[in-house]
């Protein structure tokens, strides 16, 4: 997997998070910048930490499943890009009472709930010839970025934003998904 892979798959694995922290930027009364750090580094350290779990999952099984191991990765990467665009298209509920900060543990609840997809990724990585430690660092810091960047996103122009990052995240997940198979089917 080289570097551009590496890139698109980081951002697109931290679009689900970018769109929750738009949400929570949203659902604050005018967010600081502490704030949207804070968000960030939690959403990182869990989006980080999720492929470097399902990597190790799925390195169990991974001499077991070696001739199909790009269809896996095709399918598990199809179906997450599917299941974000179609995350995309529904509507959220508006809060109506506004903290100036989120708890901890509701940052870590919504945090592990986007790197699910993630950790689905990292299986999918154990069946390729990636060092996961790199993937799993550009994934935390992206989604570090990103979430940051979202709350306050969030402050100034609402959830619309991140409903369309979440499905722009989609289509490169299926856009990833079909490369891979692409290279591994036409590999001489």
């Amino acid at each position: 997997m080289n570097i551009a892979a590496i890139s698109v798959l980081a951002f697109a694995m931290s679009t689900d998070a970018f769109a929750a922290a738009v949400g929570k930027g949203t659902a604050l009364v005018q967010p600081r910048w502490s704030e949207a750090l804070r968000t960030g580094a939690i959403f990182g350290v869990i989006e980080a930490t999720t492929p470097m779990v399902g990597w190790a999952l799925g390195s169990v099984a991974s001499d077991y499943v070696k001739a199909w191991d790009h269809w896996i990765a095709f399918v598990l990467l199809m179906g997450l890009g599917l299941h974000m665009v179609a995350g995309a298209f529904k509507t959220s509920e508006v809060e109506v009472d506004k903290p100036r900060r989120h708890g901890f543990w509701l940052l870590v609840a919504t945090g592990f709930a986007t790197s699910i997809d993630a950790m689905a990724v990292g299986v999918g990585l154990a069946f390729l010839d990636v060092n996961i430690l790199v993937v799993a660092l550009a994934i935390g810091l992206t989604t570090f970025a990103m979430v940051t960047l979202g709350v306050m996103v969030g402050r100034l122009l609402g959830a619309v934003v991140g409903r369309w990052a979440e499905g722009l995240g989609g289509v490169l997940l299926m856009g990833i998904g079909s490369l891979i198979l692409f290279e591994h089917l036409t590999a001489v």
